[in-house]
């Protein structure tokens, strides 16, 4: 078992040239930086059991740890209440590039750079609001994807 644990601290100690290397079917956290060898599905397997049983994954891909890249914001139930509840008068300011619901969106989803995040959805707007008859998952789901 001592010899598992001093492994495993090992592993994590050098684990900062392995971030570049974490395979794209497992994803990453403990389990794809521990386990290099990904030829096998049991090999696959174990990453994945190990990502799941250490519960680390969900950490690594919120706080951009363990190999995972920390996306650039992340949706939350005020978000989305306040795109449900503004989804008017936000696709005005969006098209206009600027306002303060677009501002107050930003904080919301805690984006930094507001001028930019501004710009980006004014000029997605036809990729944000696909239809007249939009449904709030589906402009935050496209707001996701293009100002990333």
């Amino acid at each position: 078992m001592k010899k598992i644990l001093v492994s495993i601290v090992a592993a994590l100690a050098l684990s900062t040239s392995a971030m570049a290397g974490i395979n794209n079917q497992t994803g990453c956290g403990l389990g794809a930086m521990v386990i290099k060898d990904d030829s096998t599905a049991v090999m696959l397997a174990l990453q994945a059991t190990t990502n799941g049983t250490s519960a680390n994954q969900t950490f690594g891909i919120t706080s951009g740890t363990s190999g995972c890249k920390k996306a650039q914001f992340v949706m939350n139930e005020r978000a989305e209440e306040f795109v449900a509840s503004n989804m008017d008068q936000l696709a005005k300011e969006i098209a206009q590039g600027h306002g303060e619901s677009v501002d107050t969106l930003a904080e919301l989803l805690e984006v930094s750079d507001k001028a930019t995040f501004a710009t980006a959805l004014q000029a997605n707007y036809n990729s944000i609001y696909t239809s007249q008859n939009a449904k709030m998952a589906d402009v935050l789901d496209n707001i996701s994807a293009t100002t990333l």
